[in-house]
């Protein structure tokens, strides 16, 4: 129920560029991945219950997970991660809107490079962003993978001093959504 809850709130986040009758690609439960590397602690975390939706004619791509499903190893990094560090009560979900160039290479079967550009938006702040990837089309199976960095410190995430050197500059954030007919 809540991944339909979640898709919906995707499509109506859209819905504001789409045409009814064009050609939608989603999921609800997409994969995002974040990865924080420094000599002292590597931290890492998967969110199993993300919603993409993708317009293969106009390009427009949405994509919205709530923070809280994101699961780590270590259950108090968790804790702390929504508590501390995300503030998930006050800032339930992060979420990307922008539009994938080079969209009609989806016409033909293959793996395709692709860039998107938009806004992601993550503890209640939005900036512009580019992410590379690459979808693969085979017949009617889509499957898009990205990967791009984040800093905590441009979503206004504050890490304290006594932790500061446990967490990375940059965190890795990466994914794989299959898609499939909407």
């Amino acid at each position: 129920m809540r991944a339909k809850k979640t898709l919906l709130l995707t499509y109506l986040f859209l819905s504001s560029g789409l045409i009814f009758g064009q050609k939608l690609l989603g999921t609800s439960s997409g994969e995002v991945h974040f990865y924080s590397d420094t000599p002292l602690e590597t931290i890492q975390a998967t969110n199993k219950k993300t919603a993409c939706l993708v317009n293969t004619e106009s390009g427009e791509i949405a994509v919205q997970m709530r923070i809280v499903d994101f699961i780590f190893p270590n259950k108090l990094m968790q804790e702390h991660f929504n508590e501390n560090y995300l503030e998930s009560e006050k800032y339930p979900t992060a979420q990307f809107k922008g539009i994938i160039a080079g969209i009609e290479a989806l016409q033909v079967n293959g793996i395709h490079a692709l860039l998107a550009e938009g806004n992601l938006t993550i503890h209640g702040v939005s900036q512009p962003v580019k992410v590379k990837g690459t979808i693969e089309k085979s017949q009617d199976r889509y499957e898009l993978k990205f990967s791009f960095l984040v800093r905590p410190e441009d979503y206004k995430v504050e890490i304290p001093n006594l932790v500061l050197t446990k967490i990375a500059e940059e965190i890795e954030v990466s994914g794989t959504m299959n898609l499939t007919e909407r």
